[in-house]
């Protein structure tokens, strides 16, 4: 009779014990991974794939020293992680502005900011402009996008080449979610994003697709009960926002791969611009053009495992990512960029070589005045040059910042380093004298009060 009572008690411990075990891989968004193993000469051969579907994942206001893959202590990023694992992960990425609208008009065109004239509010892209998603389109891909940005909204042209582009219609919040940001402008959660992409992938995932998710609850630091791990400062509540939006697109990660998607799948993340915690006396964005609002992650996943995965040391910058985007699927290159394909820093990181010498200067760059209509630009530009970075701006002395010895630019060497603070000073001044893209400067785009309240209730000031 004893021996029963403890093989029933055992019984119950076990199956805990499984509870716990469960409820932890929920949590960590634990799946296995089908995809074959893969090879150099695989990721050389992908552009000869008829079958090869695209999913682009924007973060809206990530940074990358935020994620575990990239060496944060806290672990905000276990399916961002295994993406990075198996797959790419560009370790020194520069966004090209703190400001949404400004950075993603770069990073679609390939071209700095300078050249594509979007750095003020009431600016938008030329519908001359030659984008991703028309080369795509015109390559046999169904094109759709899913935005939760205004900034990014079809009246600035961002929906060129789309089939469809749209804003997912929000659905009820759990009352376990926490906005600590919200916005009037900014209706609901990432879920309903993902449930509309999932809606998508029922109806038109077994077609040729590339699919655009520009993802907000981290920009709103919505997080919940159990994303709620870091604490309750707001450096805390962004942490937890970012471990939510983790696991939202943990599941539609896992509804890929249910739907056999995954091996035909290149999955590629990256973000507009980081976040500001008083590193520079500020906190936020759309202020200034310090690291930790212009350091962005970019992570590509394969549909094949690469073990181990690969990083990318050399200095890239979103104007990049298309180019090598492009030149992975085969495709016709953007016309005139300023940004090339990372291709060849790929490969050579697969197959243990060295990297090629980049002596190229990177730039982000923000007007300081984009938000005042009327008011004289005030072009606040960072220049990256191997070790150091400048911070040039025409209403205050330069700085300039040696990142292998201060990687969070605390100490200013202008006056240590004369001849290099010389150097980069020319290397901006010739920036801001660059001729505009072919397609002349971004047209004004006309908004009507209530889309204007929209965009100030993002938190921004528009005049």
């Amino acid at each position: 009779m004893r021996s029963r009572v403890l093989a029933s008690r055992w019984v119950y411990v076990v199956a805990a014990i499984l509870m716990i075990v469960a409820a932890v891989a929920t949590q960590l968004e634990i799946r296995s991974d089908a995809r074959p193993s893969g090879s150099p000469e695989d990721i050389s051969r992908l552009d000869e794939r008829p079958d090869l579907n695209l999913l682009f994942v924007l973060i809206d206001t990530l940074r990358a020293d935020r994620l575990s893959c990239y060496g944060y202590d806290r672990q905000t990023s276990p399916n961002l992680d295994a993406l990075a694992a198996s797959g790419i992960r560009f370790a020194r990425n520069l966004s090209q502005s703190s400001w949404t609208k400004c950075s993603m008009a770069s990073l679609w065109t390939g071209l700095h900011p300078v050249r594509t004239g979007v750095t003020r509010w009431e600016q938008g892209i030329s519908e001359d402009a030659r984008m991703p998603a028309e080369i795509l389109r015109e390559a046999g891909f169904r094109t759709f996008a899913i935005w939760r940005n205004g900034w990014i909204r079809p009246a600035f042209g961002f929906a060129q080449g789309f089939e469809a582009y749209h804003s997912p219609r929000a659905g009820p919040i759990a009352a376990s979610v926490r906005r600590e940001r919200p916005t009037v402008g900014v209706a609901g959660t990432d879920q309903d994003l993902v449930s509309s992409a999932m809606e998508f992938l029922r109806t038109r995932g077994q077609e040729r697709w590339f699919l655009y998710l520009h993802m907000m609850d981290v920009h709103q630091y919505v997080y919940d009960e159990e994303t709620a791990l870091f604490g309750t400062t707001y450096s805390d509540l962004y942490d937890n926002s970012i471990r939510w939006v983790d696991r939202v697109l943990g599941s539609l990660i896992r509804e890929i791969d249910a739907r056999g998607l995954r091996e035909k799948t290149l999955i590629v993340v990256a973000a507009d611009h980081g976040e500001a915690f008083g590193e520079h006396g500020r906190e936020g964005h759309a202020r200034d053009v310090y690291g930790e609002v212009t350091t962005t992650p970019w992570i590509l996943s394969l549909p094949f495992r690469l073990e181990p995965g690969i990083v990318v040391d050399a200095a890239t910058e979103n104007i990049d990512l298309w180019p090598t985007l492009l030149d992975l699927l085969g495709l016709p290159a953007l016309e005139g960029a300023d940004g090339r394909s990372r291709v060849p820093e790929i490969l050579a990181a697969a197959r243990g070589e060295a990297a090629p010498q980049d002596g190229d200067a990177h730039f982000a760059h923000l007007d300081q005045a984009w938000g005042r209509r009327g008011q004289e630009p005030s072009p606040m530009i960072s220049v990256r040059q191997g070790r150091y970075r400048l911070v040039h701006r025409a209403s205050a002395e330069a700085e300039l910042y040696d990142l292998e010895s201060d990687p969070r630019e605390q100490v200013d060497v202008a006056a240590q380093q004369p001849d290099v603070l010389e150097r980069l000073t020319a290397v901006a001044g010739d920036y801001l004298e660059r001729p505009p893209a072919d397609w002349q400067t971004a047209p004004p785009v006309e908004l009507d009060d209530a889309q204007l309240d929209q965009l100030r209730a993002l938190g921004y000031s528009v005049q």
